[in-house]
């Protein structure tokens, strides 16, 4: 169940007058993360949920699932037609003008932005002015508690060792003259996982060259290419604790399938290490001056060292991404360029640094992991400060 007054505490902060909530076949996962609501439960027709800056809340459901938001404490009203929906909407809105809504302008991100148009019309014809809930998104649904933060650094101990032993096994049927493909060594990974009571939506990415200056390639077992002496490897690896509540762990490594990295590989992850560096650095002195930044501002830091270095046009892809519950989670992102994040960095979240340099003949990309608490920023696992040589 919510926390009803925290929520209105935090609506009279931002001098919001409410929020609403709604949903339609499950359109919109955060209102039922932050309401508490169970993720596979009928919602065949609109819910509205409405949570005022002061008294008590209000729903809005249809006959047939009249117990939708049963759990939920406030008063309730019930519509059977369109016609009545229309007329019944102004009652629980009654006493608002400016209320927040999982809206974008702009669909700046679309990531909050989950409420469809015709809704959002819906509302507006009311002469509600409506903003975006970004923010409280980030407070209610994004932030992690103390048992979140300790499963996070739980799994990234066993993540680090996972892609420790994942490169000693590469390394490993290579001295050996064992065939060993991308895919296996995904495979393997995954087994890993299961074995140590880790879980991921997706698998991880390992790639050698070229497959890893595609940011998001997928190894198949009918096209991925053979591990062997002289490969690039990079390993993509996020997971979380299978159960509830647990929260992503998520890194990038490269390592070197030879004695000596070639210095046209050293050269690139140096860059991509130093921006890598930059933001950290940036976010570090921000949070211990109590400076308020925004996503973009992260994002900028790191891509402007990269520019500098001469490989602007070969980092396609945002900074970082906000973790959570899930991978991509819903608080701020490090994103400058695939859209303008504006959303401040706030205490009790974490988010990924991971620039990437992607050229035709192979691409590298270091990430980490950074939680912000109240007083201070960290990055919360092990930290790659050169490629390592596998068969060294």
């Amino acid at each position: 169940m919510p926390d009803i007054q925290a929520i209105q505490e935090e609506l009279r902060a931002y001098q919001l007058d409410g929020w609403l909530f709604f949903d339609h076949h499950h359109r919109d996962p955060i209102a039922g993360k932050i309401l508490g609501l169970k993720s596979d439960a009928m919602v065949t027709r609109r819910w509205f949920y409405f949570i005022s800056a002061k008294g008590e809340p209000r729903k809005l459901v249809h006959k047939i699932e009249a117990g939708t938001l049963e759990s939920l404490p406030g008063k309730t009203f019930q519509y059977a037609g369109w016609e009545e929906l229309h007329k019944m909407l102004p009652k629980i809105l009654a006493g608002s003008k400016t209320i927040a809504m999982q809206y974008s302008p702009e669909n700046n991100i679309p990531y909050i932005g989950l409420v469809d148009a015709g809704t959002i019309e819906l509302i507006r014809k009311m002469k509600k002015k409506i903003v975006s809930s970004a923010d409280l998104v980030q407070k209610f649904e994004a932030s992690w508690n103390a048992e979140q933060l300790s499963s996070h650094l739980e799994a990234g101990k066993i993540v680090d060792r996972i892609t420790r032993e994942a490169f000693q096994r590469a390394a490993k049927f290579v001295r050996e003259g064992k065939p060993l493909s991308e895919f296996e060594l995904q495979q393997w990974i995954l087994e890993q996982f299961r074995a140590n009571g880790l879980t991921s939506l997706d698998a991880p990415i390992v790639a050698v060259q070229p497959n890893n200056g595609n940011p998001h390639y997928e190894p198949l077992r009918e096209t991925s290419r053979p591990i062997r002496a002289g490969d690039l490897l990079l390993l993509d690896i996020w997971a979380k604790f299978n159960r509830p509540g647990a929260v992503y762990y998520d890194i990038t490594w490269v390592g070197y399938l030879g004695a000596r990295v070639p210095d046209s590989y050293a050269k690139i992850f140096r860059i991509a290490k130093n921006a890598r560096n930059a933001a950290i650095e940036f976010v570090k002195d921000a949070v211990a001056k109590k400076r308020t930044i925004r996503g973009w501002e992260v994002d900028r830091t790191t891509r402007e060292s990269i520019r500098k270095a001469g490989y602007g046009k070969f980092f396609v892809h945002r900074t970082g991404h906000s973790i959570g519950q899930d991978v991509h989670g819903n608080g701020a992102n490090m994103d400058g360029l695939e859209t303008r994040d504006d959303r401040k960095i706030v205490p009790n979240t974490c988010f990924s640094v991971e620039p990437g340099i992607y050229l035709p003949e192979f691409g590298i990309r270091t990430e980490i992991n950074m939680y912000v608490d109240e007083k201070e920023a960290h990055v919360t696992g092990a930290i790659q400060d050169e490629i390592i040589p596998l068969l060294a």
